[in-house]
């Protein structure tokens, strides 16, 4: 079973504490051990992921974000990411939302849902919430839901969105801007034997979650198929 080592968050707590080029540079190669680590982790995932879904990521290191930063507009100036992160994608237009994972000393998280949402998509989200909210309820007071997840998380408006009143019954759901769900792990849990069959309960555990947003995306405010 694929497994995250330690020297995995050996090399990114040194990184955290020595963020510069020549450092970096010094240490490619445990950088490169690293991230071949959480690939070989990522692929093994993305193969029990595969058994239940249909991904177009094409394999574990293609998942994995860069772990150089983008400094131009940030008064952080360090050249590098101390996490390592990534992602997988849906396929086919009937397949909404995306996985994610990252793993650093400070912060584990594997989950998925909606980010980046399209403004087309958000204002049709909304108007089916609007309409009735009921069957997102269900899914996010769910037990196991609860259980694996605790909350629905993402970013939210201050106040209602445009077409809605603020008292509307259902406003604390069409504040949202982002819908998603994860999960937090501690470090000692990534390197737990049994964290890949975690993680994988994980993202089981967020196919409601993704089936109910997949059928709101993909038909019009009449249920009627817009593909």
């Amino acid at each position: 079973m694929s497994v995250i080592h330690k020297s995995t968050y050996d090399f990114l707590r040194d990184l955290a504490a020595n963020n510069d080029r020549d450092w970096f540079n010094a240490h490619k190669d445990r950088y490169t051990a690293a991230r071949d680590n959480v690939a070989d982790f990522a692929k093994a995932l993305l193969q029990r992921l595969g058994h239940h879904d249909v991904i177009s990521t094409e394999s574990g290191r293609k998942s994995l974000f860069r772990i150089y930063r983008d400094v131009r507009f940030s008064k952080n100036k360090d050249p590098y990411k101390t996490n390592i992160a990534g992602s997988f994608t849906r396929d086919g237009r009937q397949r909404r939302g995306g996985y994610y994972f990252t793993f650093s000393p400070a912060h584990n998280l594997v989950g998925g849902g909606f980010y980046g949402i399209e403004r087309d998509d958000l204002k049709r989200i909304r108007e089916e919430l609007g309409a009735d909210a009921g069957a997102m309820r269900d899914i996010v007071n769910a037990p196991e839901f609860v259980r694996l997840f605790g909350t629905l998380r993402g970013e939210q408006l201050k106040t209602a969105p445009q077409g809605f009143p603020r008292d509307h019954p259902d406003i604390d759901l069409l504040r949202y801007k982002q819908f998603y769900a994860a999960r937090e792990f501690t470090e000692a849990e990534v390197l737990a034997p049994d964290f890949l069959d975690r993680a994988e309960e994980v993202i089981l555990g967020l196919r409601p979650f993704f089936d109910y947003f997949s059928e709101i995306l993909t038909t019009d405010a009449n249920g009627e198929s817009i593909l």
